[in-house]
């Protein structure tokens, strides 16, 4: 393989854009610190860390395959592997299946019921980037793909899933769709010009407001998160420090300019570590 194969590659699965992987992290991280109170099994945060990667990459790819005809047309996506003719199509789905296929066996590692959480984990990741062709809320199948990661990860530490941890998945689910129709929000006008759909479309003249009203829902449920999981005063002070984070998102969403938007979306890579830290400095304290 040359070297600008490799960095097409490399490219391809986004690995030289980790926001993408970080998103995915920060609740990963969430579930497994609340399960475990703290201390998660080491052999269970190399397995999530390093499926967080691989599965984010794949989803990358297969997103990339999907668009593969689209992509050329998208001022922000004209120059990827596949567009650019760097990758074929080929070479895509077979990246693919090889990423999906390591995923899979970390986590034949894990329990049970963290292998059959699997295979809908897998699912969703396959038919998320083909939503945008049917429905205007393909922002919701990234969020259900994006939050599955926290039973599983809530399972691989404690082999049962309580009710708490479908409130963590929607904290996250409702973040994903704030953070995501935040960047699709980049997108509109090409997205509109080829015929893709979007929450960012769908929401219109409205985006901002919905948007502050779902940054509204997700700050309520981390405070109903806090009390569920009896945490410090330090996790409510990181609630507090990423409500400043959202009324800052508005701010920059305010004219709807691309460069902005997409600020915005990156600003929400401080959002899932704030609360990370927040959450283990209860147990650490």
């Amino acid at each position: 393989m040359t070297m600008i194969k490799a960095k097409a590659y490399w490219q391809l699965m986004r690995m030289d854009r980790p926001i993408g992987s970080l998103l995915l992290l920060w609740p990963t991280l969430w579930a497994l610190i609340i399960s475990a109170q703290g201390t998660p099994d080491i052999d269970v945060l190399i397995v999530f860390i390093s499926g967080v990667f691989l599965m984010r990459s794949a989803g990358c790819v297969i997103n990339d395959y999907a668009d593969r005809k689209v992509d050329g047309f998208v001022k922000r996506t004209q120059n990827r592997p596949l567009p650019s003719g760097m990758v074929t199509s080929g070479e895509a789905v077979t990246l693919f299946l090889v990423l999906s296929v390591i995923s899979f066996f970390l986590v034949l590692t894990m329990n049970s019921l963290t292998v059959k959480l699997s295979f809908v984990g897998i699912v969703l990741a396959f038919i998320y980037p083909f939503m945008k062709r049917f429905t205007h809320l393909p922002q919701l199948f990234l969020a259900l793909a994006f939050s599955w990661s926290i039973p599983m990860a809530w399972a691989a530490q404690s082999n049962h899933l309580p009710v708490g941890v479908w409130v963590i998945f929607s904290i996250n689910a409702i973040w994903t769709i704030v953070y995501d129709t935040q960047y699709a929000m980049v997108d509109r006008d090409d997205d509109l010009t080829i015929g893709i759909k979007s929450t960012a479309i769908l929401f219109g003249r409205f985006d901002k407001l919905i948007i502050g009203f779902l940054q509204l829902v997700t700050l309520g449920l981390l405070i109903g998160l806090g009390s569920i999981y009896h945490q410090g005063a330090l996790y409510y002070w990181s609630v507090l420090v990423v409500c400043g984070l959202f009324v800052y998102q508005q701010h920059l969403i305010r004219d709807r300019k691309r460069e902005l938007c997409f600020q915005a979306f990156l600003n929400n890579n401080y959002v899932g570590m704030i609360i990370t830290v927040g959450l283990f400095s209860t147990y650490l304290l």
